[in-house]
């Protein structure tokens, strides 16, 4: 039965089906053949309607919504001009600026390919003008964007909540350490490779200027991630402050929002939500039949029962984890393997706060993977002239440190656990 599943999954993925529907025709499949035939089929829209009565996943449209929103206010563009001109003077100063901007605007958005399109669309034509290598430039803005997964808020942490239980803000708090960590080590490396490149410093007038025009930008993971922090309000009532400031902050302090840009914010946003609840659908129902034929249980047997030390197992995990991201993109990938892979997580012992953090970074490296990485075709698209290979070439350095602060963070995992505090819900 593995091989029915897991073949057929590989089969209808190659070619070419949906994800989504993918997994739901296989789920059909598995529901007629292994549970009853068609009365089986008077589950799946018990099952669908369950999957999305959840009240964490209301908080997913919203921040969708917001990151949509912030993408045509022009917040990015204010943010980079004010990390422009404080950093440009460093050596280096320039890639340093942009990574702050990713860094930034990851913290507003919760979307690596909002933030790869945003901050790319300014730095990019910006940095190669200014001398910087197109390769190194590509390669840092890709890896750059794979921030706005990790950096709070973040839709895969929503996602990851939702699927198994743990604590959205947990999880939220939990990436911030390990998302500052990893930002400083792709500034420290970024400063490094173009430090013969040094621009004319800004005067403290055009700082302050460039920064009173970022500070609604800035204010707004304050606020989001403040408030989580201090319990004002949970993770689903900060995206919907988030929303609510996005919006005033498009339409009273940019006034750029009119009933043409409106739609194509709306429009944009339910297509995204759209196919992520319908991956989750699909997902939830193969996850019945696979639950009803007890595959997930006889694979959890079968990896605590072997004399095989737990670091192994965790190892082989990521190895499967890196795999799959050269070819899914991060939703599926998470909603497919989580019904599998929490229950051995939580069987052999480990933290499964901290576990979420090594998967958003094995999710991270799957947005810079060929040949489906999302963020190399969204910096692909800014640019006709820029190429696949060309972007891979200049990321790979971003990748091999995301490995190595992953392989820091199993071994130290209080770096994802320390800010962590029991009354956070």
């Amino acid at each position: 039965m593995n091989i029915f599943f897991t073949g057929g999954l590989g089969l209808l993925l190659i070619i070419g089906l949906p994800v989504a529907f993918s997994l739901s025709l296989l789920a059909v499949a598995g529901m007629y053949f292994f549970n009853g035939g068609t009365f089986a089929f008077m589950q799946i829209p018990i099952i669908s309607y369950k999957s999305l009565d959840d009240f964490t996943l209301t908080a997913l449209p919203m921040y969708v919504l917001m990151s949509q929103v912030l993408v045509v206010s022009g917040v990015g563009r204010d943010l980079y001009e004010m990390a422009s001109r404080w950093f440009r003077h460093f050596p280096g100063g320039l890639a340093i600026a942009t990574l702050f901007c990713c860094t930034v605007f990851s913290a507003i958005s919760g979307s690596s390919v909002a933030t790869a399109v945003t901050v790319g669309a300014v730095a990019l034509p910006e940095m190669v003008r200014r001398g910087y290598n197109k390769r190194h430039v590509l390669g840092l803005l890709a890896a750059g964007g794979t921030l706005g997964i990790l950096i709070p808020p973040s839709i895969p942490m929503i996602i990851y909540g939702s699927v198994t239980g743990e604590s959205v803000g947990k999880l939220f708090i939990a990436g911030i350490i390990p998302g500052t960590i990893l930002t400083i080590a792709f500034m420290i490396f970024s400063a490094f490779q173009t430090r013969h490149i040094k621009d004319k410093p800004a005067t403290w007038g055009e700082r302050m200027e460039a920064s009173r025009k970022a500070i609604w930008g800035l204010l707004l993971p304050i606020v989001i991630i403040g408030g989580i922090y201090t319990g004002i309000f949970t993770p689903t009532e900060a995206a919907a402050v988030g929303v609510v400031f996005s919006f005033v902050i498009a339409i009273f302090v940019y006034k750029n929002i009119n009933m043409t840009t409106l739609k194509q914010i709306l429009i944009s946003t339910v297509k995204t939500n759209a196919m992520i609840l319908f991956i989750i659908i699909g997902a939830m129902l193969l996850g019945y039949i696979l639950t009803i034929l007890q595959i997930p249980q006889e694979i959890v047997n079968f990896a605590t029962s072997q004399d095989i030390n737990p670091w192994i197992i965790f190892i082989l995990i990521n190895i499967v984890l890196l795999i799959l991201g050269m070819f899914l993109e991060t939703v599926s990938i998470l909603v497919i393997t989580l019904p599998i892979l929490y229950p051995i997580i939580m069987a052999l012992g480990f933290d499964p706060i901290w576990f979420a953090i090594i998967m958003v970074i094995n999710m991270e490296l799957a947005l810079i993977s060929p040949p489906v990485g999302l963020n190399l075709f969204v910096l692909k698209g800014l640019n006709k002239e820029n190429t696949i290979s060309e972007i891979v070439k200049g990321v790979i350095p971003y990748a091999v440190i995301m490995v190595v602060f992953m392989i820091i963070l199993s071994i130290f995992p209080e770096i994802a656990t320390v800010l962590i505090h029991s009354d956070i819900k």
